[in-house]
């Protein structure tokens, strides 16, 4: 035994002394060292015995001292241009077939992350050798390979699609929600539907046991949906939970960056504008540099009071001469979100934007000026310049969607004289663009042709005629549904409805049979914008959605019952039921906001589930509407605040039983003072037949406000035997100044005569185009609720639909008169 401990202590000293004696002296040099400048002296001291292991080890660690910095203290500028990362740099060249697989991938990224130029030889001699190697590297290696190569702008190379075709066989051995979520944002433009599908299932069975304090994981995953443009809502409500947990570790750029994926993916979560707001708020006195107050002004001054609004201008005019052309960029754009009149603010940033044209990307300089333009800054000088900077990045661009903007920001802009240069490059990018694009592009030639002089007029109309042939044969040559859904999802205005709705149909129509549970909320969405009835489309979407009504999530109920709802088309009960239990078994999950909208949509269609009203009528439940709408846009607020006066007023009428008091009073008293409507020729020549008919101006009203705040256009009264009574007073359109007519109330117009017995009071209401499908005469469903609504009041409604009044059969006044009469004394008589 003793012999055997001697012999172990013998050892100990041999092994101890060989370690002395072939220590790495430079390593622990580098490992001792506590700054950059003095790796890169040790780095300087040592360039003959610099090894592999040494070289890639001082890079990381002057990353890691980078990133331990806030990012105002960064230097990686500095770090980049010093002799001895130069030397780092031609060491790690001339090592790479001596760097293991780790280290090569390592070595790559962090001279990425130092900016190090793509078409520098060592990166591009990294990237050969990790490509040779690419089949054998471990799977975090090859995440992070695939985060170099985006960085590269490689996201659609053959390499990433090598890398893809890997993950796709290696799916199920991923147990790593970091290397998996690294690897599905690099691969999102590659992925095909099914590997799409199993990476979402991949990553759900990850998060479901991962550590909860790591949200990068759930952010990546949310970029992934943002990437792919699907909306996976049951795991986008894990990923945002797990981000709630996480909110007060999160700094003004994240919340920024994850606002951000949740307006790209129309995610509203409530839970998270609630606990957002305050967070933001507590990093208003830490947010002093320009890196994190532009983050912090973008996310938080949209959903500000005017008081914290206001001192973030006030900082940001402290801030403005520091901030980066890019920071410029981004708080010019807030200002443009919330309306800013800040004219020293926007003159500063201007002026910041203005010295750094030459840095910016033609995409950018386009948003740049269409901030301005939307702001009605002004300045001609700044606009002639960015229009001839505009058309110079015009003459060069071969990139459809930087044409698109490039076209649509210059028809926003005076010109005397349209170059032709900008025209020609339209034409040359027409053939490879987007119906989204060539909506765009359709519009504003219009616009040049609107305003251009005659001799461009032939030029710009055969561009017309060339856009509207791309449009039609795109839609002839397209053969799936989702990619044209997302292509139609931006297409709006006059052009495209005169042109090209027709056609539009008719390619839907014959794709009917690619119609599932998964895309009939977009189409249902697309049809509502564009306030089409077409019965073979919405029996479809009927049929499939009560098919696979379990399989829908709860959050796509609102757009799918919109079309059916909105257009008033006749529905089978079986869907509005479903998905009434649906919204009622998840009820407490909705936003507010939404759960108003979703209740207001069902009034329309005449349902009223007692447990969504007396949810929504709930004072815990307007409490928290209230304290979501202050973190809303200003127009989504308006158009909420407008729908639950909306169904108050139509639960107060139509089921009094559930006792709703009605508390729009004062809103609907405010509202109604915001602005007068102008009378129509049609309106007025109604009113003028009106008053022949019923014997005099005493017996018409005019703009009648009824209970619970509706205006009629007219309202008269006839008694037992149809004989017109007249009021107390005269009621007349009112004339302003300038010669226009206007709708306009008196005091006299909201009170309400009692009746005698036997009489019936009458509305009379002139429909135009708006009360009806675009397609046809089909009734929408507003105006059949506000009938219905006007009914209970105790009116006869006679609704006067434009396209008879207007018609050849009614071209004189007695025919005129003679249609009132029959519309007035038809209907009571019978």
């Amino acid at each position: 035994m003793f012999r055997l401990r001697c012999g172990s202590s013998f050892l100990r000293r041999l092994l101890h002394g060989g370690r002395t004696v072939n220590r790495d002296q430079v390593m622990q040099q580098l490992q001792v060292c506590a700054a950059e400048d003095q790796v890169l002296d040790v780095v300087g001291k040592n360039k003959a015995k610099l090894t592999v292991n040494h070289v890639s080890t001082a890079v990381g660690m002057l990353l890691e001292f980078q990133r331990e910095k806030p990012q105002m203290l960064r230097t990686l500028k500095v770090i980049r241009s010093h002799p001895q990362f130069l030397t780092l740099r031609v060491l790690a060249e001339n090592k790479i077939a001596l760097m293991d697989d780790l280290t090569l991938v390592d070595t790559l990224y962090s001279f990425l992350r130092f900016n190090v130029d793509g078409h520098d030889s060592l990166v591009q001699q990294l990237v050969s050798e990790a490509w040779l190697r690419i089949d054998r590297l471990p799977m975090e290696s090859l995440s992070k390979f695939s985060i170099c190569l985006t960085d590269l702008h490689l996201q659609s190379s053959p390499l990433m699609g090598h890398i893809t075709s890997i993950v796709d066989q290696s799916l199920s051995s991923i147990d790593d929600a970091r290397i998996l979520t690294s690897l599905m944002v690099s691969m999102s433009s590659l992925v095909s539907p099914r590997l799409r599908d199993a990476l979402i299932n991949r990553a759900e069975e990850l998060l479901d046991n991962m550590d909860p304090a790591k949200f990068n994981n759930p952010r990546r995953i949310v970029q992934f949906m943002r990437n792919i443009k699907r909306s996976y809502r049951p795991l986008l409500d894990k990923c945002n939970k797990i981000i709630l947990l996480n909110m007060s570790r999160l700094d003004a750029e994240n919340i920024c960056m994850i606002m951000g994926l949740y307006q790209g993916l129309q995610f509203n979560s409530c839970d998270f504008s609630l606990a957002v707001k305050p967070r933001l708020t507590e990093l208003i006195d830490s947010s002093t540099d320009p890196h994190s107050f532009t983050k912090l002004f973008v996310a938080l001054a949209p959903m500000a009071s005017q008081e914290i609004r206001d001192g973030l201008e006030n900082t940001a005019l402290l801030l403005a001469d520091e901030l980066t052309p890019h920071q410029a960029l981004a708080l010019a754009e807030a200002l443009q979100v919330i309306q800013s009149r800040n004219i020293s603010l926007l003159n500063k940033i201007a002026s910041v934007i203005q010295r750094n044209l030459h840095v910016y990307k033609p995409v950018e300089v386009a948003r740049f000026t269409q901030v301005l333009f939307h702001l009605k800054y002004r300045n001609p000088e700044l606009f002639a310049k960015l229009r001839h900077i505009l058309v110079e990045f015009m003459a060069c661009s071969v990139v459809p969607y930087e044409v698109t903007m490039l076209t649509r920001v210059l028809s926003l802009l005076p010109c005397q004289r349209l170059e032709e240069g900008v025209i020609s490059r339209v034409k040359a990018v027409v053939t490879q663009c987007k119906l989204n694009d060539l909506n765009t592009m359709s519009v504003s030639v219009a616009k040049w042709l609107h305003n251009e002089p005659s001799y461009r007029h032939n030029t710009l109309l055969l561009l017309l005629k060339t856009l509207n042939h791309c449009v039609r044969e795109r839609l002839q040559k397209a053969e799936r549904l989702e990619p044209l859904l997302e292509e139609l999802k931006y297409t709006s205005g006059e052009w495209f409805e005169e042109m090209l709705l027709d056609e539009t149909m008719v390619t839907l129509k014959r794709m009917m049979d690619q119609i599932h549970w998964t895309n009939v909320p977009a189409l249902c969405l697309f049809l509502t914008k564009i306030d089409h009835i077409c019965p073979p489309l919405l029996d479809r979407i009927a049929t499939v959605a009560i098919k696979d009504i379990d399989k829908i999530h709860y959050r796509e109920i609102h757009a799918i019952l919109l079309p059916f709802s909105v257009l008033n088309y006749d529905t089978p009960d079986e869907l509005y039921d479903g998905f009434i239990q649906c919204v009622t078994a998840h009820i407490s999950s909705f936003e507010p906001h939404m759960l108003v909208h979703l209740g207001y949509t069902l009034a329309v269609a005449d349902y009223f589930p007692e447990e969504i009203v007396r949810e929504i009528f709930s004072i815990e439940f307007l409490g928290k509407l209230d304290a979501e709408l202050e973190t809303l846009p200003d127009t989504v607020t308006m158009r909420t605040r407008l729908r639950l006066m909306e169904l108050n007023r139509a639960v107060c009428l139509e089921c009094p039983e559930y006792q709703v008091p009605w508390f729009h009073e004062n809103y609907c008293q405010q509202f109604q003072k915001q602005g007068k409507a102008t009378a129509s020729p049609m309106q007025q020549q109604i009113h003028k037949m009106l008053c022949e008919v019923l014997g005099g101006i005493n017996c018409v009203r005019v703009a009648v406000v009824t209970p619970y705040f509706y205006t009629v256009d007219f309202e008269c009264v006839l008694d037992k035997h149809l004989q017109p009574l007249p009021y107390s007073g005269p009621s007349t359109l009112k004339v302003s100044d300038r010669g226009k007519v206007h709708w306009g109330t008196s005091s006299e117009d909201t009170t309400r005569d009692v009746l005698t017995p036997g009489a019936q009071r009458v509305a009379v209401n002139f429909l135009d185009s708006k009360s009806f499908c675009k397609n046809s005469h089909h009734l929408r469903g507003d105006a059949l609720m506000k009938k219905r609504h006007l009914e209970i009041l105790g009116y006869l409604v006679v609704q006067v639909p434009h396209f008879e009044w207007n018609s050849m059969e009614l071209s004189t006044p007695n025919a005129w008169k003679e249609y009132l009469k029959k519309n007035l004394f038809g209907k009571l008589s019978s």
